[in-house]
This record gives structure tokens, sequence and C-alpha cells, in this order.
């Protein structure tokens, strides 16, 4: 995923909302969201390349996403997919905290990355750019990007703004297409990670498209107390809705 927004309130009837696009380059190989024949617990895409995955998440309310860390030169050259932090915490039975204690201890083996996991009561987060540990979120609304959680990119303050607005007030829109927004921002208002000026640019929109490159998948996850619901939607090369899947359980 390359950005993610979420409502974490452990104590209300809907303890997660979530919406995410995943940029990725179209030639690499995935599969949409489904539940994975050897972990039939586990509803979640699959990267055909390396294997794991970018977001997901279990029958019994255990989430996970990801996005990349946009640095050059990088300080890591991670010999593991960051894909499979995802993946190994839906498909193992294993403590929030304690798994992220483990992850952060070798951090040098993966590229930069930044993590969610959690359930209904817990939420954590940790990245491999800042050298903290894992940290456990309070109750609220957060941003995520390629940077550090609720870096002030002009993209992660609309996707929270979408996001509050949502919540707040009574919407038609889907949760998933919340994201599906095209427009760039200026040149003074975008970081500077190292790609150049043409990449920034293309980057800076919530919702990427290019012929190359760009939003594969929105993900719109609410996890309410008895219950779970998932929609995603897949675009091609063009930005263009190639297939939209919907899971309730």
């Amino acid at each position: 995923m390359c950005l993610i927004c979420f409502q974490f309130a452990p104590d209300s009837d809907t303890p997660l909302t979530m919406v995410a696009n995943r940029d990725e380059f179209h030639a690499r190989e995935s599969r949409g969201a489904q539940f994975w024949e050897d972990y039939p617990q586990v509803l979640a895409g699959l990267d055909l390349q390396a294997g794991g995955t970018w977001m997901g998440v279990t029958r019994d309310g255990r989430f996970a996403a990801i996005t990349n860390v946009r640095r050059i030169p990088s300080p890591h050259e991670g010999t593991i997919s960051r894909g499979q932090l995802v993946a190994d915490f839906l498909c193992q039975a294993l403590d929030c905290q304690d798994y992220l204690e483990k992850i952060h201890a070798q951090g040098a083996l993966y590229d930069g990355f930044n993590l969610v996991v959690g359930n209904r009561q817990q939420c954590w987060y940790l990245s491999n750019h800042n050298g903290d540990g894992p940290k456990q979120l309070a109750p609220g609304l957060y941003g995520l990007s390629n940077a550090q959680l609720d870096t002030h990119w002009p993209k992660v303050e609309f996707a929270k703004q979408a996001l509050a607005q949502w919540l707040t007030q009574p919407q038609d829109a889907p949760l998933y297409t919340l994201l599906n927004n095209p427009q760039g921002y200026p040149k003074d208002q975008l970081p500077d990670t190292g790609i150049g000026e043409e990449w920034e640019e293309l980057l800076s929109p919530a919702f990427i498209k290019s012929p190359a490159y760009g939003t594969r998948a929105s993900t719109g996850l609410q996890i309410q107390q008895d219950s779970i619901q998932m929609q995603e939607a897949s675009f091609d090369s063009q930005g263009k809705l190639a297939n939209l899947l919907s899971f309730e359980f």
C-alpha cells in the first residue's frame, strides 16, 4: 500500500475503519483479495512475485497493512519481501507487541517499511526507518503514506479529511472510493524523497494513474464488534475499474 487512512476506535461499535490504495508497477503480477487456501482464516490479496501481501484481515478481526518508505538513497537493502511482514502476522496467532518487537530487532533485513497491525482491542505501528521501536496507537484518526505516520504530505491530509467527513456525515459513496482522487499538488507542497521532481509530481495524488505505475487497488475495511466488511476495487493501467470484490462475514 502507498496510502492508508484509518480510524481506530476500540470502544465503539466499529473498532476499525480503514481505506487504502495500493500503488505498484502494473507489470508486477498479483491476485485480488480472497480467503487463502492454506490459511482459510486470512482474507488478503497476494503478491505473486514475492508471495506476501499488502493488507489483510482475519476472520477473528486481526488486521495488518504496510507501506514502503520512499527515500533515496535508502539506508536498507532488504533481503526479505516487506509483504511477508503482513502475511506472517495474519497467518500466525501472534501478539501484536511481541511480533513487532521481533521485527524491530531484525529490521535491517527489509527495505524501508511502515507496518500497522492490530485487532479489535489494540493497534500498533512500527517503522524500520526512524530507529524507534513499536508504538501502541491511542484511539484516533491516522494517515500513512511513504514517510512516517501522520507526516503532513498533501495526499495524507486529503485522505484524513475525506475519511473524517465520511465518518461524521451520511455518505452514499462506498468507503473504498474515498481515495479515488487523481488531483496532483503544486511542487512547493511536495516532499523531496530523492526521486526527482517528475516522479514526486507523478506520485503526489491519492490515486495515481500512469501506464507503468499507478494505483492498482483501493480497499475499504470495517471491523465491527460482530462482523467484518471489506470491498476491494482493482484498476487497470488506464486507471479504469477492472474488478470489484465484496466480503462480509
